[in-house]
């Protein structure tokens, strides 16, 4: 057992530990990271980035088939499955070398491909070397969460871990999860051409604003995916090529994949936390709001601090671990600016509060305004009108926004920086947008909001009056 000592040592080299370690190395730190899968962690290799190639696949075969209303005949896509699931490998082999263990060892990062668990407060055992370091980061992310639904055992079944590794299209897809890669999944299979069934057991993008998901959810159906809600699965039968989920009511559902989407839980087994004095919760770490845990030389990052499971945030994290245990100043984590979005199409962004937790927390001082994408001119002009983004104000002030429509994802960036920052809605309707763009909603819906001060107001109009009685 081979003894070393570091300022940081990181368990995981997903986004928030890679993030963390290239910052603190080329800071200064001595910094040992230690990752005993792949380099790139959940987002790059099962996550984000083969998500979002295998939906520009499936945008790009819907195109073919949806072009006449652009004076461009439809075709019928020839959709050739491993094709789509090479372009997705393909993509996270460009992406690799930017998360790669010899750039960060370029960084001056020491990289050791294994798994660590504590034998102390502040030792970790790695294969063969024993770690001292001043400060611990647990990055280790989260994994996709398997219920224990009867029969799901002896069935085989996709998570989004393994289902890249499909060559073979399937015919009809069941997926157990009505969440964000739920949803996602859904849409992308049915335009490469599978049948496919959503069964959820509550509302389906439950998180999100009603209204909103409502949007998403009607155009998901209009492409012809069954979306079952309050289906609570119950059991599962069946072998490959025809499985069966019956749900709590009695119905049944046949498929010929099973995909289990329904969340994900913080990878925490492996590192010994009792011996660290690392305190668990049911959703990850217990940390305080500088990401530090019950073990104050010990920081929790990412998934594993059972918060927000994204990747920007677990990015955020790694700013927040570098101020604190690099310089030692004060630094929090806050959550009203961190913003999520779902990339089905339309695409479904959040930021802040929603309409019901804006009204249960601010009560009357809440004002809500909205704006539809067809008054927007670049949306008509695209054929994408379908969409609606609702504005939360108190005393002047954003506090949530919700947006589902194109390119909701892009829109919902301009927020985040504005509560961020405190700024007021008359700064986002001072600003000056490019015509035509779908951009401009944004500046709409501050317009919407101060339009009836303006244009409704009895004051207003006599003051407008006088003045111009006197005006030369």
């Amino acid at each position: 057992m081979e003894n070393l000592t570091c300022d940081l040592l990181i368990l995981g080299a997903g986004s928030g530990g890679l993030s963390v370690a290239a910052g603190a190395s080329q800071m200064g730190a001595d910094v040992i990271l230690l990752e005993g899968h792949k380099m790139g962690g959940d987002c790059l290799n099962y996550g984000c980035v083969p998500s979002k190639a295998l939906i520009a696949s499936a945008k790009t075969a819907y195109a073919m088939g949806h072009a006449e209303v652009y004076g461009v005949a439809d075709a019928v896509p020839q959709v050739d499955y491993a094709a789509a699931q090479a372009h997705v490998a393909d993509v996270i082999a460009q992406i690799e070398p930017v998360d790669s263990q010899e750039r960060f060892e370029g960084f001056g990062v020491r990289v050791i491909r294994e798994y660590g668990r504590f034998t102390s407060d502040r030792v970790v055992e790695a294969g063969g070397y024993r770690i001292t370091a001043r400060r611990i980061v647990i990055a280790t992310g989260s994994s996709p969460l398997v219920p224990p639904i009867p029969g799901l055992d002896a069935v085989p079944y996709l998570t989004n871990e393994t289902l890249w590794e499909l060559r073979e299209r399937p015919d009809h897809l069941l997926i157990i999860g009505g969440g964000p890669i739920g949803m996602e999944m859904a849409q992308a299979h049915r335009r490469l051409g599978s049948q496919v069934t959503v069964i959820e057991g509550a509302k389906a993008l439950g998180k999100d604003d009603p209204e909103l998901a409502e949007i998403v959810l009607d155009q998901l159906r209009a492409e012809g995916i069954e979306i079952a809600e309050e289906a609570l699965a119950q059991e599962v039968r069946g072998q490959a090529g025809a499985i069966e989920v019956e749900t709590k009511d009695g119905r049944v559902f046949k498929g010929s994949h099973l995909l289990v989407a329904v969340g994900r839980k913080a990878n925490l087994d492996k590192l010994n936390l009792e011996v660290a004095r690392v305190e668990p919760t049911k959703s990850g770490v217990k940390v305080d709001d500088s990401l530090k845990t019950t073990n104050r030389r010990v920081y929790a990052i990412g998934d594993a601090a059972g918060g927000l499971q994204f990747t920007h945030v677990a990015g955020y994290h790694a700013g927040i671990v570098i101020r604190s245990a690099l310089f030692g100043l004060p630094a929090k984590t806050k959550t009203a600016h961190i913003p999520w979005a779902t990339y089905t199409q339309p695409e479904l962004a959040q930021v802040g509060l929603t309409e019901a937790q804006a009204r249960e927390e601010h009560g009357d001082r809440l004002e809500v305004a909205r704006f539809h994408y067809h008054h927007n001119d670049r949306a008509i002009a695209e054929r994408k009108t379908k969409g609606l983004i609702k504005l939360m104000v108190v005393k002047g002030r954003p506090v949530g926004v919700s947006i589902a429509g194109h390119q909701a994802g892009e829109l919902i960036n301009l927020w985040s920086l504005v509560i961020a920052n405190g700024l007021k809605i008359s700064a986002v309707s001072n600003m000056v947008s490019p015509y035509p763009t779908i951009g401009e909603i944004n500046k709409r819906v501050a317009g919407a909001y101060f339009s009836p001060k303006l244009f409704e107001n009895d004051t207003v109009k006599k003051v407008v009056r006088l003045v111009q009685r006197w005006l030369p």
